[in-house]
């Protein structure tokens, strides 16, 4: 079975298409990148998959099942959507704690997840004072929490300095040779054609490439030539 499947995917705000009938899987095993111009319907596609958006019609299922049917969504996905989803007043162990507490986690996650994001000296520190690249890396803290089967991840790499970019593609090509899924969109080409298994493309919702990314491959060619 698939980690995550779209069908047919749409999604309308008013009279303005966001996602327009978008059909796409990702396998377990891989990392996959999820591209497309600003605005053309990423960050809606994973609001979708994670039940925090309603598709206007079609389905966005992880492991078979919607988000909001997951028996335990903590462990089954985790997800960075945005690097500021905690309070500034919280040091890093705390917001983990609360959270680890509150998903009924082992004891031992906060300190795990704080070594796997390389934030264990920081772990006493106030989030509000954590750089953009720090904040990054609390946000994949939590996401880990749970250990989860299922990565979804957007813009992970924004902030991070040349050495975190460097741990980041580390970190998401073992997290996948593990035999677990992560679906990354970014805008860094770059960065992601180094570790990507698979590419999506989309431009104004719709699906323009599909496909796996062979050795050698020029990415930043294909997806110029794909939302042409």
């Amino acid at each position: 079975m698939s980690a995550i499947t779209a069908t047919r995917l749409s999604k309308s705000f008013g009279t303005v298409p966001a996602v327009d009938d978008l059909s796409f899987t990702v396998e377990p095993g891989t990392v996959t990148a999820f591209l497309g111009p600003n605005g053309a319907g990423k960050t809606t596609t994973l609001r979708m998959l994670l039940g925090l958006v309603t598709p206007t019609s079609g389905a966005a299922l992880i492991g078979g099942r919607p988000y909001r049917d997951l028996a335990d969504p903590v462990c089954e996905v985790g997800a960075v959507l945005e690097a500021a989803a905690f309070h500034p007043g919280l040091t890093a162990r705390t917001h983990l704690e609360i959270l680890r507490t509150a998903a009924g986690l082992a004891a031992d996650r906060v300190g795990h997840v704080l070594d796997q994001v390389d934030l264990t000296g920081a772990a006493g520190r106030r989030a509000g004072g954590f750089s953009l690249g720090m904040r990054q890396r609390l946000a994949l803290a939590t996401a880990l929490l749970g250990d989860p089967a299922v990565l979804i991840l957007d813009e992970p790499a924004n902030g991070l300095d040349p050495a975190g970019a460097h741990w980041l593609r580390g970190f998401l090509r073992a997290y996948a040779l593990q035999g677990r899924t992560v679906l990354v969109s970014t805008h860094v080409l770059t960065e992601i054609q180094q570790i990507a298994d698979h590419v999506i493309i989309i431009s104004e919702g719709r699906m323009v490439f599909t496909g796996p990314l062979a050795s050698g491959s020029d990415l930043e060619e294909l997806y110029l030539e794909a939302t042409r």
